[in-house]
């Protein structure tokens, strides 16, 4: 097997170089494994209660939630629960479960193990354990049936959906559940448990299927799910022509172009939930001046960027994406040089006044974000702005940020569910000490209106969207806040015997594997 691959790979660089259509090898029927292409660490932390970053794609696999978001209806749909009622007032949901399913530890998923899985994330303090902070309390009304009194109104069905802290999980697995799960096991209801953890290694994580599953594994499926880490893009991409990977999650522009020519690849592109963001400092320094914020928000240069990744991104429009309750069209921001100009000299700065030094953390080997960076740098020079750029490790400037060693921080944001609240609440919202409000926003009035949409949301989305309108113009114009220059285009490719793949944005960079058919 090793010299046929050897060959095939000689003839794809052959071929490649002639610029000619590439040869793609298709897995036989019977090698049933998908391999997901992860170009960092996939596993930061597998304890389901309190993981927040990549291992979603894998633990989406291994554990289930309440609801499921579904991209075409945007509206929750049964996963572990098969439905649900409200009150009017929002303030208490009632869930029926599926019946018939068990954990990977055989024990009866029942309304009383949901009930202690939930109360258990919450008692963590960890990852995204706020999406429950409005449940009061969870009562069992029978072994199918349970009911979360809430403290004020919020989605409960989209919150039980999120990408993190909403899963199922058996708390009696173990005495020490921190660290069961931490040397490699689950206790989950999904089609997947984890079969080995290697971390370090370039396979690092492997999963096999659940026997017992209550989907049932009666039609032609993957049973073994592996993720490997592979940083080179080039590298993936010839292992994916070769049919030793099944799955790339972003290519840059090139390479997706060839993917979309290739006859043995499918390829999917769309928006994402995911945004790319500048938050301006208003507590401390020299953008704690209005005026000097508008100025740098006026000075992103949003069309060159976005021109420059080539698809890679779109433009944004308001705080919110597209597809989401929040969203505000007509809101694309343009470069305005002039009009930042005039700002910096009324703060004192610009040509004519003082030099301006700001400084700038943004993601290391972040390419996308660099483009902007430099663009933003070069035309602040001009302005007599000196931008000095900082790349660090995410962890590292996260921690930076949280203790305000920045004028602007660059990065990421998107829900942990389908709910335009989770850019508010979370990254322009009042906190002490800040978390993800790294532009140290502090006023009382935008706290107000963002303390009134979760209620809205629940029970009069058109004045909710009227409310987020208004956020909106506080946090961009009044507040000048932030400014928000891009949406991330998810740009896949994967083999064309992978059938039935459905890109979810509300579940960044997850295949779901079950619901994947392979052929021959």
């Amino acid at each position: 097997m090793r010299r046929r691959l050897a060959a095939v790979a000689t003839l794809v660089l052959l071929l490649t170089a002639c610029s000619a259509p590439a040869v793609v090898r298709q897995p036989r029927l019977g090698e049933s494994a998908f391999v997901y292409v992860q170009h960092g660490d996939v596993v930061t932390d597998l304890d389901p209660g309190t993981s927040y970053s990549n291992e979603v794609v894998a633990l989406q696999n291994v554990y289930e939630t309440l609801t499921l978001w579904n991209p075409v209806t945007k509206k929750s749909s049964p996963r572990l629960a098969t439905s649900w009622r409200t009150t009017a007032d929002g303030r208490s949901w009632t869930f029926t479960l599926r019946q018939d399913v068990t954990f990977h530890t055989g024990r009866p998923m029942d309304a009383t193990a949901v009930k202690q899985s939930i109360e258990r994330t919450m008692s963590t303090k960890a990852g995204a354990y706020y999406i429950w902070d409005a449940v009061s309390s969870i009562r069992v009304e029978d072994p199918h049936t349970l009911t979360f009194a809430l403290r004020y109104p919020v989605p409960l069905d989209l919150a039980a959906s999120s990408a993190y802290a909403a899963y199922i999980y058996d708390t009696e697995a173990a005495p020490d559940l921190g660290k069961w799960f931490q040397a490699g096991r689950d206790a989950g209801t999904g089609p997947y448990k984890v079969d080995t953890w290697k971390d370090g290694a370039e396979t690092e994580l492997t999963l096999k299927a659940y026997d017992d599953y209550w989907g049932g594994w009666d039609q032609p499926r993957y049973r073994t799910v592996k993720f490997r880490v592979i940083p080179d893009q080039r590298r993936a991409w010839q292992l994916l022509l070769q049919g030793e990977v099944s799955f790339l999650r972003r290519l840059e522009p090139r390479l997706f172009a060839r993917a979309e020519a290739a006859p043995g690849l499918r390829t999917s592109e769309r928006p994402s939930f995911q945004t790319a963001m500048l938050l301006f400092n208003t507590a401390e320094g020299p953008m704690s001046d209005q005026r000097v914020r508008r100025a740098v928000q006026k000075a992103v240069d949003y069309r060159g960027a976005v021109r420059a990744l080539r698809g890679g991104v779109s433009p944004h429009s308001g705080v919110v994406p597209e597809g989401l309750l929040g969203h505000v069209p007509g809101r694309v921001p343009r470069q305005d040089l002039a009009g930042a100009g005039e700002l910096l000299r009324q703060a004192g700065y610009g040509p004519q006044g003082r030099p301006l030094r700001l400084t700038l953390t943004y993601t290391e080997g972040d390419s996308d974000q660099l483009v902007l960076i430099k663009r933003l740098r070069r035309d602040l020079k001009t302005l007599n702005v000196t931008l000095r750029v900082r790349a660090m490790p995410w962890v590292d400037q996260w921690e930076l940020g949280k203790k305000g060693g920045q004028d602007i921080f660059a990065m990421y944001w998107w829900p942990d569910y389908a709910d335009g609240y989770s850019w508010f609440g979370n990254v322009f919202h009042s906190a002490e000490p800040p978390v993800f409000n790294l532009s140290y926003l502090n006023d009382p009035t935008t706290d107000k209106l963002l303390d009134s949409l979760p209620e809205l949301t629940v029970t009069d989305q058109r004045t909710a969207q009227q409310a987020f309108a208004r956020a909106t113009r506080r946090v961009l114009d009044q507040q000048a806040a932030a400014a928000m220059p891009w949406v991330v285009n998810y740009r896949r490719a994967y083999l064309g015997s992978v059938q039935g793949y459905v890109d979810n944005p509300a579940y960044p960079d997850v295949v779901f594997v079950y619901d994947l058919r392979p052929s021959g």
